[in-house]
């Protein structure tokens, strides 16, 4: 098929973590939504698919981080990893605080990223996520209303993610992560091409 781009030419248009920030911070954006999703892949034996195995889903998939503007709009998506690999360690891999403090820019996320912030107690939080309960602690009135509001502003990023999950072509995705990366990156352009539609 002469003419149509490749995954990968497709792919190499998506927008890097920085410039995607950066292109937010100029338009005036303050805060970005972050959210990972795992993407279900078809069960694979052997000792080394056991990487790709979520314990969190109970089912074989590859990780992936999205960032989406306060509109849901998706600005960038991460290289995808197993399924093993937590959300946190995803982004502590791509520096995601660094480059948002660079950017000069905030992030609401989920409760699965309470601790990526290591920043001391002075410090501007560059992601805000929600209280979590502990066994011997539970939420206050105003801990779970914060989180109710939380979850207010952070619906818009379900939605880029349902966008992105709606090509089936994710139905057939195996569990190479470098191939996967490229289709979900190719994906992330063309969602955004249909959205602006």
């Amino acid at each position: 098929m002469k003419g149509r781009p490749s995954w990968a030419t497709t792919a190499a248009r998506a927008p890097r973590l920085d410039r995607a920030l950066k292109k937010i911070a100029r338009s005036g954006g303050g805060v970005v939504l972050l959210d990972g999703s795992l993407i279900r892949t078809r069960r694979r034996t052997g000792t080394e698919n056991r990487k790709n195995y979520s314990g969190k889903h109970k089912c074989h998939g590859l990780l992936v981080i999205a960032l989406t503007d306060d509109k849901g709009r998706l600005v960038w998506v991460s290289a995808v990893r197993p399924g093993r690999t937590s959300e946190i360690t995803a982004c502590r891999h791509d520096k995601l605080i660094a480059h948002l403090r660079a950017a000069g820019l905030g992030a609401i996320a989920d409760l699965g990223f309470v601790g990526l912030e290591d920043g001391g107690p002075d410090a501007d939080p560059a992601v805000i996520t929600g209280y979590k309960a502990a066994r011997n602690r539970p939420l206050t009135r105003g801990q779970k209303l914060s989180n109710k509001a939380l979850a207010a502003v952070r619906a818009p990023v379900e939605h880029g993610f349902a966008h992105l999950k709606n090509w089936r072509v994710l139905g057939k995705i195996r569990t190479d992560p470098k191939w996967a990366t490229a289709l979900v990156r190719a994906l992330l352009v063309l969602t955004n091409r249909e959205v602006a539609r």
